[in-house]
């Protein structure tokens, strides 16, 4: 058996979620020995789909001709495509009709939790659809001095100082509205966002809002790997303000390096975050403005061991052990030679 991930247009979601959750399928695929590649020209049993780009659907069309069998990874909804780029509330009803043609080009849709998956299951799709995290690299992810130096000797960050970090594209959806008025209200504490959005598809109000004189608020931009880990370490609090997602592939991230996290509370995180245990919620700007000061100034119990826990069930490994069981499913997939 070998497997195919596929990486059409892949440069567009490369510093993505998705561009990530790639990179974990191949690890995974390599914990379990399984030949892969990303060359669509060579020989393959199975393709992994990832966009709904029309490369993609082309590509499941091409594979069934051949009679490969699609994996169709399963990362967007019409719900947390609302309020992300301009527009996207107003098309939002086509974009559902077309992931859910695209979806149905698998012979196995894969969804990385049982709430996205619930949303998926209202879609009237025609092919089974399964609940598998994107994982998270536990590893690579670990806490240490030496990434919190490096971290705050990049932003000539006094080691007193304490630091919120949040990480995504510049959109309403994730929240960063509401982080840049905490950062107003908390004018003590440094506050970074990382990551990048074209500003062409960045709604106005959002441009207004980056574009306040905010001293203690900072937009790095989009930085490595390597260098999110250390920004993980160097950090005193991940605030997560998303109002929906998938999953969170930065979310298993920030637990992995053992940062204290402060999620909105909102029905994804009811099912697998468990509040005062894994993670610290709040609903209001006023409830997260009273956390984070409690969080950042210890005054509330420290959750950052079973938050790794959780984490740790996550990890890649585990992952690719789930995955193996999908593959050999009855009439799914193929069965591993």
């Amino acid at each position: 058996m070998k497997v195919l991930l596929y990486a059409g247009s892949l440069k567009l979601i490369n510093k993505s979620g998705i561009g990530q959750a790639i990179r974990h399928q191949k690890k995974a695929l390599e914990y379990l020995n399984i030949p892969h590649t990303m060359n669509h020209n060579e020989a393959y049993d199975i393709v992994h789909l990832n966009t709904i780009f029309p490369n993609s659907l082309f590509m499941s069309w091409k594979a069934k001709r051949q009679g490969k069998k699609v994996v169709y990874y399963a990362h967007s909804t019409m719900e947390d495509f609302r309020n992300s780029f301009i527009g996207s509330n107003l098309i939002a009803p086509l974009f559902k009709k077309w992931i859910t043609f695209c979806y149905n080009r698998g012979n196995l849709i894969i969804t990385p939790t049982e709430y996205s998956k619930s949303i998926l299951d209202t879609y009237g799709l025609k092919r089974p659809v399964y609940s598998l995290s994107n994982g998270i690299d536990t590893k690579f992810f670990q806490r240490n001095a030496e990434a919190r130096n490096r971290f705050r000797e990049k932003y000539q960050i006094d080691d007193k100082e304490k630091v919120i970090i949040s990480v995504g594209h510049f959109m309403e959806r994730k929240g960063i509205d509401d982080f840049i008025e905490l950062a107003k209200q908390l004018p003590s504490y440094q506050f970074y966002w990382f990551g990048h959005t074209s500003m062409n598809l960045v709604p106005a109000k959002i441009k207004r809002a980056m574009k306040q004189d905010v001293p203690n608020l900072h937009f790095p931009g989009f930085i490595s790997r390597e260098e999110l880990r250390d920004a993980y370490c160097g950090s005193d609090l991940f605030l997560f303000l998303t109002h929906e997602e998938t999953e969170g592939i930065v979310l298993l991230e920030a637990l992995a390096a053992k940062v204290p996290v402060l999620v909105r509370d909102i029905p994804i995180y009811e099912q697998w975050l468990e509040e005062n245990v894994h993670v610290y919620k709040a609903k209001e700007l006023p409830s997260f403005k009273e956390k984070i000061a409690n969080i950042v100034e210890n005054q509330v119990p420290d959750l950052t061991e079973k938050g790794y826990e959780l984490a740790h069930e996550k990890d890649i490994e585990k992952i690719s052990e789930k995955l193996l069981r999908l593959y050999q499913l009855p009439d799914k997939l193929v069965s591993p030679k």
